[in-house]
């Protein structure tokens, strides 16, 4: 097994990999209508180049440019889509027929209607949840996987990052976080939250939805809260943000058993896989990450000692382009 090894001290990162350049998309859509969902998407890079479908995380997260710059646009099709309820896809923010399974169904949609036969899957935090779940349920149409901040969608991990954990080393951000809840509810965040941010009041939704977002915003990255997401201060996206993401909390992933994920490993050990995890993420702690790893050993694995959570921060760019150039050659 790679192990995790700090590098030296003092170790110059002037010759990390950044981003490829902006690139526009040449063609976009909707997919015809399933379940009152139309999931918008849109393809990048060349039209005959090696293909990859990108996952937003979230859940309830959206596609953005930065996304299509992880990829060489000379040398990858690539194909991003809205999840069902988010960004372009509509309705926006609805939880009707929106679990893991039907979320497969339309990566599965979106494969056949462009043609693909065989394909790189891409995916951070609950992008990797989703990516591992579709590898498993249909590994004869991955070619390869990249992983960032792995997530497995677990009770342990939901209790790290919403009851308690993550609180211990951002209390005043976590004394935002609660605020909207009386102290009586506490002893289930989520599960407060979820009342909610399902209630029929658009400006209690609001309200909830603020705090929730400002809580993942405050502690995505090392860098501190001005590496927050602009998109959480937009009302809309919060919504449907932190609507999406606490619907599949409260529902375990719709996984049909704890720990799902790593119990069907097995599936995928033939797959190409790259996994990139920040040492101090604290959104997905490594600990999935080290225990995908383990169950996966065939997978590569590189620990960012100066990162947490964002994909943006500059180690983890540096990996996450190395890993998809070497994906590129397999």
């Amino acid at each position: 097994m790679e192990r995790a090894t700090p590098p030296p001290a003092f170790a110059s990162t002037s010759n990390r990999r950044g981003l490829f350049a902006e690139n526009e998309p040449f063609a976009y859509g909707w997919l015809p209508p399933r379940d009152g969902h139309e999931v918008f998407y849109e393809e990048c890079g060349r039209p005959d180049g090696k293909p990859c479908v990108i996952l937003h995380g979230g859940p309830g997260g959206a596609i953005n440019p930065t996304m299509r710059r992880f990829f060489d646009p000379a040398k990858w099709r690539m194909a991003l889509f809205d999840q069902r309820g988010c960004g372009r896809s509509r309705p926006n923010a609805s939880l009707e027929h929106n679990t893991t399974w039907t979320l497969i169904e339309d990566i599965e949609r979106l494969r056949e209607h462009l043609g693909i036969e065989k394909w790189t899957v891409f995916g951070g935090s609950w992008g990797s949840t989703l990516a591992l779940a579709y590898a498993i349920t249909h590994p004869e149409r991955v070619e390869g996987l990249v992983l960032r901040g792995v997530f497995l969608l677990t009770e342990r991990e939901l209790r790290w990052f919403y009851q308690d954990g993550a609180s211990f080393l951002f209390p005043d951000a976590w004394q935002k976080f609660a605020a909207p809840i009386p102290p009586a509810e506490r002893g289930d965040m989520i599960g407060a939250y979820h009342k909610r941010l399902t209630h029929s009041d658009r400006r209690i939704q609001a309200e909830a939805a603020a705090a929730w977002s400002q809580w993942e915003g405050d502690t995505i990255s090392i860098r501190g809260p001005e590496a927050r997401p602009s998109k959480f201060n937009e009302v809309d996206f919060a919504i449907a943000f932190a609507r999406i993401e606490c619907h599949f909390f409260v529902n375990h992933g719709f996984f049909p058993e704890e720990g799902w994920i790593l119990k069907n490993v097995h599936r995928i050990r033939d797959i190409p896989g790259w996994i990139v995890q920040g040492r101090f993420d604290v959104v997905t702690p490594m600990e999935a990450a080290w225990n995908l790893k383990t169950a996966w050993p065939e997978a590569r694995f590189e620990v960012i000692w100066d990162a947490g959570h964002a994909s943006t921060e500059p180690g983890i760019v540096d990996a996450l382009v190395r890993s998809t150039d070497q994906a590129l050659k397999r």
